[in-house]
């Protein structure tokens, strides 16, 4: 059941999206070579509380972490401990609060201290999909048009969209319908409607689509060890144009 957010519920929402951007950027900005995942995480919980918010992963189907962080061929789903980051790793962090009842999700792959000519197209492709996939969230469009834009792009460019993992709708709960492929597959796509709040999140890997899962149960990982990038931003389908809750600046989506 996709479920339509209302201005009172949107009231709400706002404020938990601009908690989770504010600790992405802040978390963003506390990353170098020489720290750990670990510090990372803690330093991320210690945002999220002073902001007045909690985790929404830590727990979530017992994941134990208070962010996900994962790193060069890990594609979702990391888990905060003493790995160090190396000068030249791409990190992706995924962060989700809940506060006023409401969750905001939003993740970036970021370069610690610098990166190879790959590592940065790949990141740069996967965030201009995401920006491509958001600008066809428009009512009156369908899910499948969100999807195509992400994988024309991302497969035009040289690049694959994960499969296993995909995009979602978001807001009291953490996983709401409908799913939002990265790909498309010729099956029937819901409609898109004003007041539909949405997780759109592409992961794209520099070589083959496929995944493996690590023994620890969470950190999916490229099968082939290429690297992976993921960008996320939670969005408001309106009438018009598409309202990126989690963006703290304004961003043209043309």
């Amino acid at each position: 059941m996709i479920i339509l957010k209302s201005e009172r519920d949107l009231e709400a929402m706002r404020p938990a999206c601009v908690v989770a951007a504010t600790v992405l950027n802040d978390v963003a900005a506390f990353i170098q070579p020489g720290v750990s995942t670990k510090q990372v995480d803690e330093f991320a919980a210690s945002r999220i509380k002073q902001l007045g918010a909690r985790s929404a992963f830590l727990g979530y189907r017992k994941y134990p972490c208070h962010t996900c962080i994962s790193v060069n061929d890990q594609v979702v789903h990391g888990l905060a401990g003493t790995r160090v980051l190396q000068f030249g790793d791409i990190v992706s962090l995924d962060v989700g609060v809940i506060h006023n009842g409401f969750i905001g999700d939003t993740a970036r792959t970021l370069a610690v201290g610098g990166c190879g000519v790959l590592a940065q197209r790949l990141m740069d492709v996967t965030e201009k999909g995401l920006y491509l996939g958001i600008a066809q969230a428009r009512a009156g469009g369908k899910v499948s048009d969100i999807s195509r834009a992400i994988q024309d792009y991302v497969e035009g460019n040289g690049f694959n969209v994960v499969r296993e993992f995909v995009g979602h709708g978001v807001g009291r709960s953490m996983h709401e319908d409908p799913q939002i492929p990265n790909f498309t597959d010729g099956k029937p796509s819901p409609k898109l409607r004003a007041g539909m709040t949405l997780a759109i999140e592409p992961m794209v890997n520099a070589g083959g689509p496929e995944v493996k899962m690590l023994n620890d149960g969470w950190t999916a990982v490229t099968k082939d060890g290429s690297l992976s990038a993921h960008f996320e931003h939670t969005v408001l389908v309106t009438e018009s144009e598409p309202e990126i809750l989690t963006c703290l600046e304004k961003v043209s989506l043309k």
